[in-house]
């Protein structure tokens, strides 16, 4: 061996272990600041044996085996979980100390559960599919308007969801398939051919993309008549995908805290705020699934045949990809009826200096792309000097807007975006509206002006920040009944709300 070649080895074994030297730094650093963090409480360890996974999901054949096996789990939790968390003033917001602001179950309905609404002689069928870490709740508005027209309206709990926060170490997306599966088989039979559709909310787009995809194959039935899917959960990091060996580390005696990317109170009775490495894992999985079956069909044409598919999206997004919702889903769809119906900022608060990232590339290329194959709503300020919006409709293959609604709303003054958590909620929802309702006792986590100083509250700043209700929820919830009504054949027209109902939306009184 030359000297030269010596001398290369010697160097790369050096900077060989330095490199290792540095990640074992990293990892240590890390575990520090974990274990620095809120320690884990008994709703992050519990385990609750009964609930559906994929290995038992052969024996739960009906959806009243599901709701047995649900109604088991909740017990459990009763046990496991409320009969040993403490009770008194500094517990009023804990979700799972008995009797306290955030107790779902001193609510009525308990949305933790799965939830049957309409009449027994409906019209169709909406299955209703969450996200992950989230439960029925999310999609109960849009839920209740469905049932108002006529439609059977199944809400599903997802396993792992509506119960502890430990249920997102174990569950996995095949568990949540399963039950998909349950719900869509549950509505067919009840409505004797009738069209059923499916609506999913983050992750549960993703759910409901995945069942469309084996109805279409042929291995699920029946295929849906058409899907409105609500900040899809398409494309995420590729981080998640480097997390299991975090959960493998977390199950060593004093590392449980790694198992979790996010250890909050437990203050919300209807949504997790702790999230875990292995929840990142699992929407990781079932992403990278679809994408890849989309990638599949589409590799020689458009994918033909496709349910009708409304998409509802904000361009600013911090939880999943908008651009992946145009490249790895609408641009592979034949042009047969597909639209995307998006929220563009406020561009009326956007003028001072303080903003950081303007989204407009995604908007305007959407919005000047004349080869796309699906119909663009954008939601947008009517002029950059006004507050108020109109929707731009562009059609398929068409270089710009061809028709303009004035919507007789406005962004609120305290408003800069949309969110990934706010478009399913309306203004006056009692739990994430803008103002809390009149009844008092349960805790309200909609829009919170709080202020002081940094470091004293529980709750991290940037959730507070975050908009957890939809000012145009009304012309949101129109255009979902019309999509749904004419997917099912009826064409029926849905009247705008008058001012009246937008009032009460609005201010959340009656």
């Amino acid at each position: 061996m030359t000297r030269p070649l010596r001398l290369l080895k010697r160097v790369s074994g050096y900077l060989a272990v330095a490199l290792m030297g540095f990640l074992v730094g990293v990892l240590l650093l890390y575990v520090w600041w974990v274990r620095s963090g809120p320690p884990v409480q008994a709703w992050h360890t519990v385990e609750l044996a009964e609930d559906l996974t994929a290995e038992k999901a052969d024996a739960v054949r009906t959806l009243a085996d599901y709701r047995a096996l649900e109604e088991r789990v909740l017990q459990e939790l009763d046990s496991k979980v409320f009969a040993v968390t403490p009770t008194g003033p500094e517990y009023s917001l804990v979700r799972y100390s008995p009797g306290s602001a955030s107790d779902p179950r001193h609510r009525q309905p308990n949305w933790n559960r799965t939830f049957e609404l309409g009449p027994k002689e409906a019209v169709g069928g909406v299955l209703l599919l969450h996200g992950m870490s989230d439960g029925p709740y999310s999609l109960r508005a849009l839920g209740e308007a469905l049932a108002a027209r006529g439609y059977r309206v199944l809400g599903l709990r997802m396993p792992g969801h509506g119960t502890a926060p430990s249920g997102l170490r174990t569950v996995t997306w095949e568990a949540m398939a399963a039950a998909t599966r349950l719900g869509m088989w549950h509505l067919s039979d009840a409505l004797g051919g009738k069209p059923v559709h499916v609506m999913g909310y983050s992750t549960g787009a993703a759910l409901a993309l995945d069942y469309a995809l084996n109805a279409l194959a042929g291995t699920d039935a029946p295929i849906p008549a058409s899907l409105v899917l609500v900040s899809p959960a398409i494309g995420i990091t590729r981080l998640a995908a480097l997390t299991p060996w975090v959960e493998r580390l977390s199950r060593l005696p004093g590392l449980e805290q790694l198992a979790w990317t996010a250890n909050m109170p437990e203050f919300d009775p209807f949504n997790y705020n702790s999230f875990s490495v292995n929840a990142s894992v699992q929407v990781h999985r079932m992403t990278r699934s679809v994408a890849s079956r989309i990638r599949a069909l589409a590799a020689t044409d458009p994918i033909a045949g496709f349910p009708p598919t409304l998409l509802l999206l904000t361009t600013v997004d911090a939880t999943v990809s908008p651009d992946a919702v145009v490249d790895q889903l609408l641009k592979h769809l034949a042009p047969e009826g597909h639209e995307l119906m998006l929220y563009d900022i406020n561009r009326f608060a956007i003028k001072s200096p303080l903003l950081v990232a303007d989204p407009g590339p995604l908007t305007e290329r959407l919005m000047g792309d004349k080869t796309l194959p699906f119909a663009v709503t954008l939601i947008a300020n009517e002029t950059p000097q006004s507050r108020s919006v109109t929707a731009r409709f562009k059609p398929p293959f068409s270089p710009e807007a061809s028709r303009f609604e004035p919507l007789n709303l406005a962004w609120p003054d305290d408003t800069m975006s949309l969110s990934h958590v706010d478009l399913p909620f309306p203004p006056d929802d009692p739990l994430y509206g803008r103002y809390p309702p009149e009844a008092r006792g349960q805790v309200f986590l909609g829009q919170l002006a709080i202020r002081g100083e940094r470091g004293l509250l529980k709750i991290p700043a940037q959730w507070l920040l975050r908009l957890r209700h939809n000012p145009f929820y009304d012309y949101q919830e129109r255009r979902v009944l019309e999509w749904i009504e004419r997917a099912s054949g009826r064409g029926n027209p849905i009247p705008p709300r008058g001012p009246a109902d937008q009032s009460r939306r609005e201010f959340g009184r009656e």
